[in-house]
């Protein structure tokens, strides 16, 4: 009998070369340093699944995996045991639920928001180093927040997408981009059901143009149409990025 096991778990990717395993680098992966912790408790060896995979850097509040066990195991002790298991890695299990078969982290997601911190200041980083972009140049964020509106709904994101995205359409559709500023940190809270691959970051890198004025929030509009990864912002850095959550259906949430 299969059992499978859904988590939602935490993450800082700061020392991890991202979540999904790569050959003949130094550092480990968020993937492999799971699966270890689950192969501890169970020895069973088991291939995750992610909701999102992210990359070197990047960090996670709320990302979902499921796996499968050809045991039995109590969800609450689960949650406990792993992070046992994980107690020396920069990695946490906040839920531990048992699944239907037909639930998958990846294909059953409805929804996936994630956000990006800037701290808007002059002075280094200290306790948010690694964990935000510092951007020392005042940004303007009504007109971010105008350019963001430009990218709701459904086009074809070529403009921002990663030369090494193996999506097999460009086409996309975001739903909402929220920008807050609470004192000087900058929230950018972007909710697709699906991205390319550094979609997100590049388009935080064509905001900040906006927020910097060297572009009008209305340029959004022929950097879509030329569809060309060139005429858009840089690609914003991975420790700004947090995977926040994904939606599901009913009980699969």
């Amino acid at each position: 009998m299969i059992n499978r096991f859904k988590l939602t778990i935490e993450y800082d990717g700061t020392n991890y070369c991202g979540f999904q395993k790569q050959k003949n680098l130094p550092i480990k992966s968020i993937e492999e340093t799971l699966e270890n912790a689950i192969f501890s408790l169970t020895n069973q060896r088991v291939k995750i699944v992610v909701c999102g995979r992210t990359d070197a850097g990047v960090h996670a509040l709320g990302q979902v995996i499921h796996f499968d066990l050809d045991k039995n195991f109590d969800a609450f002790k689960m949650t406990s045991a792993l992070n046992f298991y994980l107690k020396d890695e920069k990695i946490a299990v906040i839920n531990s639920t048992k699944v239907d078969e037909n639930f998958h982290a990846r294909l059953s997601t409805k929804m996936r928001f994630y956000r990006y911190v800037i701290i808007n200041r002059h002075s280094n980083l200290t306790l948010d180093k690694n964990r935000a972009y510092l951007v020392a140049r005042k940004l303007d964020i009504k007109a971010m927040q105008q350019a963001a509106n430009f990218l709701v709904g459904k086009h074809d994101f070529s403009s921002f997408r990663d030369a090494e995205c193996q999506a097999k359409s460009p086409i996309k559709t975001i739903e909402s981009i929220i920008i807050l500023q609470k004192d000087d940190k900058i929230f950018i809270d972007i909710c697709a059901k699906s991205f390319l691959h550094h979609m997100v970051r590049n388009i935080v890198g064509t905001l900040i143009w906006a927020g910097k004025n060297q572009i009008k929030p209305q340029d959004i509009e022929d950097i879509l149409k030329a569809k060309d990864r060139s005429k858009s912002g840089p690609n914003a850095p991975s420790c700004g990025l947090y995977f926040l959550e994904s939606k599901y259906n009913g009980a699969q949430s």
